[in-house]
Parts: structure tokens; sequence; C-alpha cells
């Protein structure tokens, strides 16, 4: 008797729906587009640890290729400097890549938290937890790649001018 009460009660769940990624990309720009300014203190948080560490990357290429082909002049007060700053450079952008890194882990850790309701909401509606990571792991993938590309961008540029 009981089985039987156990069928008929899960006869009416059927397959879950599963929402396709064109969907998923879709919604998540529209929650970038919501909380823009959120969104927007995250991408200047990669943007300026990325350019920071293309800056050292193209200044270091700039005193490599003058100490090359550069004048004997250049050359000298160069290779004097170059020695201690080189270390440095590399702490100084492995500690601003950690900050960046604690930055984002905790806007998008903030950005879970302000928006428990809408994802209790999502998942009374019948979204699996598998889409609703999804919604957050492409949000946080836009922002990361506007982010690179910017800083990357700005990091050459500006040594270069």
């Amino acid at each position: 008797m009981e089985n039987n009460n156990y069928q008929e009660a899960t006869r009416g769940i059927g397959k879950q729906i599963k929402l396709p990624l064109k969907d998923a990309f879709r919604i998540s720009l529209q929650n970038i587009k919501i909380r823009f300014w959120r969104s927007f203190i995250t991408v200047g948080g990669i943007l300026l640890g990325i350019a920071f560490l293309m800056s050292v990357f193209t200044t270091s290429s700039l005193n490599e290729a003058l100490l090359k082909y550069g004048p004997e002049n250049i050359k000298l007060s160069i290779s004097k400097v170059s020695q201690n700053v080189n270390e440095r450079q590399i702490w100084v952008v492995v500690l601003s890549l950690i900050v960046c890194v604690v930055g984002i882990t905790n806007a998008m850790l903030m950005s879970v938290t302000e928006r428990y309701k809408e994802i209790g909401t999502m998942k009374c509606l019948g979204a699996l937890d598998r889409f609703i990571v999804e919604l957050f792991l492409l949000e946080s993938s836009f922002q990361g790649l506007i982010g690179s590309f910017l800083g990357a961008f700005a990091g050459m540029i500006v040594p270069l001018l």
C-alpha cells in the first residue's frame, strides 16, 4: 500500500528541464546590467591588477631592448638599477595580484549573499543548482574577461607613452 502511494505521488514529477546556455548568457548579462556599479568596481579591481602586471612586463621588456640595442650611457644606468628592481617588482606584482583575487572573491561572495532571495525564488521555480552556479560563473567570467582585456591594453600602452 505504501509503495502504491509513493508511485502515485511521484507520477506527477517529470524530467527536470535544463535551460539552454544561451539563456544563461542572457540572464548573466542582465544581472551585470542590473548591478552595474558593483560589477564596475569588480572589473576596476581586475583592470588595475592586470594593468600593473602588464606595465611591469612592458617596462622590463623595454629595459631589455635598451640594454641590447641602446646607447652605452643608457645601458650602464639601466644595468645598475635593474638588478634590484626585478626582485622587488616580482614581489609587488604577486602581492597586487593576491589583493585583486581577494577583492574579486569578496565581490562575488557578497553578490551571492545579496541575492539569496533571488536564488531561492529560482530554486522554487525549478532551477537546478547547476544552473545557478553556471549563472554566477558566467557573470564572473564576463567581468574577468572585460577587466583583463582592458587592463592588458592599459598596462601596455601607458608605459609606452
